[in-house]
């Protein structure tokens, strides 16, 4: 049962009726996030990270899954590189869907995420401008750098910094981090980084040589399985 008491079932007929596109594309990743939840520890958190143009109907559809009261937050991941678009607002952020398992049960520690810069530091003690602030719903980090030692040729690289924060925030030490479209294995790569075990999946021959080489230089242990 979802909010209002309506069915999960419900909430995504009425969703994906105004959209087919969208509704192929839930067709996709549905079965997924299912697997997800039912995946989760009680104390788990997911992360869904979505194009801007499908946030709005994945927010619905999880409100149904997940329930309302398991919503977390909204992050917005702003950034400031790409194409500069004349004819409308330019496209610099993404958005980041937040959900618990059990609202009453989620881990978050926010005493080891990275701390940002304040932007007025002089409006602040010496103390905290040292120490940093910790960050909000709205994050601001670069893209990876085309030239920066992250790079990995990827297409859809995402930067550490995004996933340390998360991983940071959301896991312990030894628990289990899984990526269901692991791409070029930043999951994994800061996973690791960090002493948390993980599990990355992909259909994408590219992606896992990628992974591959990846996890191998920086001197990470794993092992391949193949469906």
């Amino acid at each position: 049962m979802g909010f209002a008491g309506k069915r999960y079932e419900q909430i995504a007929q009425s969703a994906l009726s105004y959209d087919d596109s969208f509704a192929d594309y839930w067709e996709f990743l549905e079965p997924r996030l299912l697997e997800a939840k039912r995946l989760l520890t009680q104390s788990g958190t997911l992360y869904l990270h979505l194009d801007y143009r499908e946030a709005h109907y994945a927010k619905v559809l999880l409100d149904g899954l997940f329930g309302r009261e398991c919503f977390l937050n909204e992050i917005i991941w702003a950034y400031d590189y790409g194409g500069k678009s004349k004819s409308r607002w330019p496209s610099k952020h993404d958005t980041i869907l937040v959900y618990v398992k059990d609202p009453k049960n989620y881990f978050f520690d926010s005493k080891t995420v990275d701390r940002e810069p304040y932007m007025a530091p002089g409006l602040v003690t010496k103390e905290k401008a040292e120490l940093g602030k910790l960050p909000t719903d709205v994050w601001w980090h670069t893209i990876v750098s085309p030239t920066g030692k992250e790079k990995t040729g990827y297409p859809t690289q995402k930067p550490e910094g995004i996933l340390r924060r998360i991983i940071q925030a959301s896991s312990r030490e030894s628990d289990r981090v899984l990526d269901f479209f692991a791409g070029s294995g930043t999951t994994g790569s800061v996973a690791g980084e960090l002493g948390r075990r993980f599990t990355l999946i992909d259909s994408s021959k590219d992606a896992i040589n990628t992974i591959t080489k990846r996890l191998s230089a920086r001197g990470l242990e794993f092992e391949i399985l193949e469906k």
